[in-house]
């Protein structure tokens, strides 16, 4: 089969025939129709994000395709049914620390690079091998509904953060981040999750002023000086009340100090979690008071990912039609042209836009949908 191979750090992709997946017990194949490309994934192929690899592997986290064939374990999956494949794998002989991997993405330890020996590589291929507990069934779509379904992989992340927030309705949210592809999304999922106010900080005028337009007054938004003292003061007094919590998705680049100021906006006996990337290439460490802390009775966490059942709780939303993701803009590439999807996912990596591989594209020009 045709695979999009990623070969050693710095070093061109190449797309070459690899050797199909062979079906085990508890496993299954999809063919792959549709694999979203990360915004910083050249960043990741380059070297400038140090993430732990054994190569060479086939990229790619969350695709969409259809069931070619199942394991004995499954007993409602079958061919030909449309499926989200979780990128999150976790060993099964742990139940409360297990090791976990992002099939596609990165394989941080021992552990880890055992789960990855066995499951293989990522979407940007032609089929791929998953778990049966990582396939998620999306019901009846077409293949170009199959494109937006894509984005399930950038709205999980933020959905883990307000499912570990316990986000209830009619409260108030401070995303830190809502201009980015994540924070927008998170947007999204807030209010289909019944928030009363999300408060969007960012330095993006025209990006907020669209979080309005789609979303309405319920978003409140601020722009950012970059003077954490003077937007600590501005974040809460854009809220309509209290913040009750706090959900952090900035990348490495910004500075510990604005995640600081973001996290002191929330109200006494409010929650914070934490899911950026500050300080992962170095910079300042990240810190708050412990007094502060202490006396205001905030519950900070840390959460990477979200849990198992997490795809099929956010299929339900969809399902519902409380969360739209016809939001979402793909623009599809061929495998044979990886390189210039990966550019073009780093140059457009705003809000509700995806960049998504088709195995079944033959070359052509890029198409927008």
């Amino acid at each position: 089969m045709q695979a999009v191979v990623f070969e050693r750090i710095g070093a061109p992709l190449v797309v070459r025939d690899v050797p199909p997946p062979v079906l085990g017990s508890g496993e299954v194949i999809v063919d792959v129709t549709a694999s979203r490309v990360l915004s910083y994934a050249g960043e990741v192929f380059g070297g400038q994000r140090t993430y732990p690899f054994d190569l060479p592997a086939v990229p790619g986290p969350g695709p969409i395709g259809r069931v070619r064939a199942t394991g004995n374990d499954a007993t409602k999956l079958k061919p030909g049914d449309w499926v989200y494949c979780d990128p999150t794998i976790r060993a099964r002989d742990d139940a409360l620390t297990p090791d976990i991997m992002l099939q596609g993405l990165i394989a941080p330890g021992a552990g880890p690079q055992r789960l990855r020996a066995w499951v293989g590589d990522g979407g940007w291929a032609e089929q791929i091998l998953v778990p049966t507990e990582n396939v998620t069934p999306l019901g009846e779509i077409g293949t170009k509904e199959a494109l937006q379904w894509c984005a399930l992989g950038t709205l999980l992340v933020p959905f883990g953060g307000l499912l570990a927030a316990e986000l209830q309705a009619g409260e108030t949210l401070l995303l830190h981040g809502a201009t980015g592809s994540f924070g927008s999304a998170g947007v999204a999922v807030a209010l289909a999750l019944g928030a009363g106010c999300v408060v969007a900080p960012g330095r993006n005028r025209a990006m907020l002023d669209e979080l309005v337009r789609r979303f309405g007054d319920r978003v409140r938004t601020v722009v950012l000086s970059g003077d954490a003292a003077v937007d600590l003061v501005a974040m809460r007094a854009a809220a309509l009340g209290p913040i009750d919590c706090v959900l952090d998705l900035m990348p490495p680049s910004v500075p510990a100090s604005a995640v600081r100021a973001a996290a002191m906006t929330v109200r006494p006996g409010g929650r914070v979690i934490l899911m950026g990337g500050v300080g992962m290439e170095g910079g300042d460490e990240f810190s708050l008071p412990y007094p502060w802390l202490m006396r205001n009775d905030v519950t900070v966490r840390g959460k990477w990912m979200y849990p198992r059942w997490a795809p099929g709780r956010l299929v339900a939303l969809i399902r519902a039609g409380l969360l739209d993701l016809a939001q979402f803009t793909p623009t599809v590439f061929p495998l044979e042209r990886v390189a210039e999807a990966v550019a073009h996912a780093a140059a457009n990596s705003g809000a509700f836009q995806m960049t998504v591989l088709c195995p079944s594209v033959r070359t052509q020009p890029a198409i927008e949908i």
